[in-house]
């Protein structure tokens, strides 16, 4: 189960909005069960890095399984014992399934159902800040294919889980990406910010 969530710019100067996707990965591209392996390599370096991207997301972007994950866990937390709850709990959610059905349980949750594409496309002007992408393999997948994820950032743990979901599965499309920042965090972690190249 992926219980964690970040978004938000990682880099400084003036921040522009924008459509980010955010993602815990194995050194060999696992994304699946971080529980299991992200832990180790958490620390307040990393908190704070997540926390303050947290801070500049004004809504998120979920596939039909991280949000039914999430919608059993986030509620469920303690705010002084987990103060990202409080984020998870009131942020807006997005999400982008053809099998969930309204109302949705979780507070400030929207279903996306129709033309996914064109809901997405819109949800920048709709916002005004922020949309945060993370967790949800399969729907980071679609949304670079077509255009709309400006940025990909990725923690990248020093360890082979050696099976799993991968972010990036076999078969899919060539891409080029452009770095455009990265850190290396004290545990080994490394976080580089991408940006599709547009053609």
């Amino acid at each position: 189960m992926d219980v964690g969530a970040f978004g938000g710019s990682n880099e400084g100067g003036t921040h522009e909005e924008s459509r980010s996707a955010s993602e815990f990965v194995s050194l060999d591209g696992v994304m699946e069960s971080p529980d299991k392996w992200h832990f180790p390599y958490f620390d307040e370096e990393m908190g704070q890095e997540i926390g303050a991207a947290m801070g500049q997301t004004d809504a998120m972007l979920l596939g039909r399984v991280n949000y039914q994950e999430w919608a059993d866990f986030w509620p469920q937390q303690d705010p002084e014992e987990n103060p990202a709850a409080v984020h998870m709990n009131g942020v807006r959610k997005y999400v982008v399934s053809t099998t969930l059905k309204e109302p949705l349980g979780w507070n400030n949750s929207t279903l996306i159902g129709g033309n996914v594409a064109e809901e997405i496309a819109g949800l920048k002007r709709q916002t005004g800040g922020d949309i945060a992408i993370s967790g949800s393999g399969s729907l980071v997948r679609s949304l670079l294919r077509d255009g709309l994820i400006d940025e990909l950032r990725l923690m990248v743990h020093p360890v082979v889980v050696g099976s799993g979901k991968r972010l990036f599965e076999e078969g899919g499309d060539r891409m080029a990406l452009e770095l455009v920042d990265s850190r290396t965090f004290s545990t080994g972690v490394v976080y580089p910010t991408y940006r599709p190249e547009r053609s």
